[in-house]
Order: C-alpha cells, then sequence, then structure tokens
C-alpha cells in the first residue's frame, strides 16, 4: 500500500516537473523572440561609393534594446542603393550611411549636397609625400606674382587661398581605409561651387601647394601672404637723391622808402655864405 503511494506521488511530482518545464521554454522562447528584432546587415566588406544587391545584404536578429537608429528590416528596401561609406562585414546598413535614392555608384554618389569635385596635379612635394588621403582635410597654397603699382615691379608670393578642402580620392582610390602613403599625379577636392571658381583660377595663375592639416581643426587663420621682403625682413627704403628734399627758398622782403620825417629848418647867413639849419 505504501509503495504504491509512493509511486503515485512520485508520478505526480515527474508530471509537475514536466509541466512547468515546459511553461517555463514556452516563456523563455516567447521572451527571446520579442527580444529580437530583425536588421539587414552585410555579408561582407562594402567599398565606398559601391551599389548593394541580394548578394551582400541579409537578416539577422538583432537585440531590440540595441537596434542602429535608421536600421532596415527588409534587405529588399536596400537593393541598388549607394553607401557613401565603408562598411565591415557584419556592421548593420542604415540610412546615414546611405546615399540619397536613385543616386548611382562611383564617386558622385559620396560628393555632398551642393558640393562639387575638382581635381588637382600634383607631385609627391605638392602631395604632402603622399600622405593627402581620401578623408584628410587641407589647405590650398598659391604661389603667383603679386599685381603691383604702375611702373613698379611684380614680385612673388604664396597666399593660402582656401582652408579644411575635404580629399575625396587620390588618382581613382576613394577608399577611406587605407592609411598608407602612395604618391600620386592628381587629386580630387570638395569644394563648393565658389571654391571651384577659385581654385581654378588660382592653378592658372600659379603654382599649388597642399598643406595637411588636422581633421578635428576647425579653426581659419587669415594671413596676408608671404613676399620676398617679409620673407626676409623689410628693410628701410633708402631714399633717392633725386627724391630728396629741397631746402626752402628764403623769401626775399621788399622795403619800400619811407617818407622824410618833416622837420623845421631856418636860413643862416654867415658873411657872404648861407646855410639852412633843421631840427
Amino acid at each position: 500500500m505504501r509503495n504504491s503511494r509512493a509511486v503515485v506521488m512520485l508520478g505526480m511530482a515527474l508530471l509537475a516537473g514536466v509541466t512547468a518545464v515546459g511553461f517555463a521554454s514556452r516563456w523563455l522562447l516567447q521572451t527571446s523572440s520579442s527580444a529580437l528584432t530583425p536588421v539587414a546587415v552585410v555579408t561582407g566588406d562594402v567599398g565606398l561609393g559601391q551599389p548593394l544587391n541580394p548578394n551582400l545584404v541579409h537578416i539577422v536578429s538583432w537585440p531590440s534594446g540595441s537596434v542602429p537608429p535608421g536600421a532596415f528590416k527588409d534587405a529588399k528596401a536596400l537593393e541598388g542603393r549607394v553607401v557613401r561609406t565603408s562598411l565591415e562585414r557584419g556592421e548593420p546598413v542604415t540610412e546615414s550611411k546611405l546615399a540619397p535614392l536613385g543616386t548611382r555608384g562611383g564617386l558622385s554618389a559620396v560628393i555632398g549636397e551642393g558640393r562639387r569635385a575638382i581635381t588637382v596635379r600634383v607631385n609627391d612635394v605638392v602631395g604632402v609625400a603622399g600622405f593627402a588621403l581620401p578623408g584628410n582635410y587641407v589647405d590650398v597654397i598659391v604661389n603667383t606674382q603679386e599685381p603691383g603699382s604702375k611702373g613698379d615691379s611684380q614680385q612673388s608670393i604664396s597666399k593660402i587661398v582656401l582652408e579644411k578642402i575635404l580629399v575625396l580620392a587620390v588618382a581613382q582610390q576613394v577608399s577611406r581605409d587605407d592609411t598608407q602613403p602612395k604618391v600620386v599625379n592628381a587629386v580630387t577636392l570638395e569644394v563648393t561651387p565658389d571654391q571651384a571658381e577659385k581654385l581654378d583660377l588660382a592653378r592658372s595663375v600659379g603654382s599649388l601647394s597642399l598643406v595637411l592639416r588636422n581633421q578635428v581643426d576647425n579653426h581659419t587663420l587669415p594671413t596676408d601672404g608671404a613676399t620676398k621682403i617679409t620673407l626676409l625682413g623689410k628693410p628701410v627704403a633708402a631714399v633717392p637723391a633725386s627724391a630728396a628734399v629741397a631746402p626752402p627758398v628764403p623769401t626775399r622782403v621788399k622795403y619800400s622808402a619811407r617818407p622824410a620825417v618833416r622837420r623845421n629848418c631856418i636860413g643862416v647867413l654867415s658873411g657872404t655864405q648861407g646855410s639852412q639849419e633843421c631840427f
């Protein structure tokens, strides 16, 4: 009798345990499924300006509390979109990393709104020994002849004409992940339309040089430009002899005769001679 009761109690305990495990598993499945969100990520490294296709994107479960803003849940919505920044394998695709709808692949996809791309010819010196890479910022210096006054001789001047200009590409390379210096013969810069006009004029009137600057430095420092006189120290200009100031010519004073003072006179007769005395 006691054995049968023990068997019944053991069976009831096993049934209750199985039921509890079933409820717990179901609860865990529901909780875990509600804490995950489908997010589109890239299946491999994607370069700047490259269009996306179904082979480059797939959907993964992402923790709901850490989904990046602007993430996509449908891979079909990304077909044909162009990335404006490099993406690494497994990185979520967000709207901020994509070019506007309708943009085709290539360098034009990474040009900012209201900006233009212009290419300048460089060498190992002008291109800062190859350290002016895509994503860096440079200043542009022009060396030309300073306009002088009529009849004056011109002198050379070096002047910063553009500051904090983004380098879009060097030669045909647009990737911003490579940090190795590359000596190239052309650099493409991102400028405004006004800056494009200045840069085109600058390269036609003189030679250009690029000055590499810190990426987080936003300060602009206006300069007067450097000339040979300011470079060596401006000497005191000698006054030519022809320009010497002549001594003042003394003014001749004209004197006018003063009228004689009227005096009292008397005639004096002495013997046979006479004279006149005045007082």
